[in-house]
């Protein structure tokens, strides 16, 4: 009973974050879809200490699905992984609730670290195509990271990440609903540099013409009372 709740619960979660899913029966041709089953299997191998077993498994998936879950990945609710070709996930990686990567993200370590290597990921977090989270830190809860992003540090709680090194863009201080976890609407903080120091330049241009104009009145001012 329990591995059939399981596949309804997969079925629902999948074609609730997949518009390109028509029917269950599609499902079941999902690589996130059987990624997990072999994940769960494995999971459990890995916690009794069947460690080769445990591996020999996960391989299986990698080779089926072109995704990778270290069995000792801890794995919250309502995980998904849209297409998920490429997608690597290391053995201390812990992921919370609600929780969507897309195709090529790796949550990995830096090769420098010792026990715990990997990132944790909270609850309510995106991860777009291609980002690299590398390392032991936090992503915050209801946080977003953007496609291509490399994150090296901690993100704290309701942040968005973009670029290489990532940079945070602190949001408004507020969860976010599931709706709004694309992968469009993301800051973009290099162009608002760029508008900023456009800003400013005009300002001091203005001031610059400003003061121009005041020393030829001056100076007209001088030559008349000459």
């Amino acid at each position: 009973m329990g591995f059939v709740r399981t596949v309804k619960e997969e079925i629902k979660l999948i074609r609730e974050r997949d518009p390109a899913i028509h029917s269950n029966m599609e499902v079941f041709l999902y690589p996130s879809f059987k990624v997990m089953l072999y994940y769960r299997t494995a999971h459990k191998m890995y916690l009794k200490k069947h460690y080769f077993f445990a591996r020999w498994i996960s391989q299986r998936a990698a080779r089926k699905t072109g995704i990778e879950i270290h069995p000792g990945a801890q794995i919250g609710k309502g995980f998904f992984i849209d297409h998920g070709n490429g997608v690597i996930i290391g053995e201390t990686t812990v992921i919370g609730d609600n929780v969507t990567l897309y195709q090529g993200v790796t949550l990995g370590g830096t090769g420098k670290e010792q026990g715990k290597r990997h990132p944790t990921i909270g609850n309510n977090v995106m991860i777009s195509t291609g980002a690299k989270v590398l390392g032991s830190f936090k992503i915050g809860d209801n946080s977003k990271i953007g496609a291509g992003s490399v994150v090296l540090k901690e993100v704290p709680p309701n942040s968005t990440v973009v670029g290489v090194p990532g940079r945070v863009v602190k949001r408004d201080n507020k969860a976010l609903p599931q709706e709004e976890l694309d992968q469009i609407d993301l800051p973009d903080p290099v162009r608002e540099d760029i508008t900023g120091l456009q800003r400013a330049n005009a300002e001091l241009t203005n001031r610059l013409l400003d003061l121009e104009r005041e020393v030829k009145r001056l100076q007209e001012e001088k030559r008349i009372q000459e």
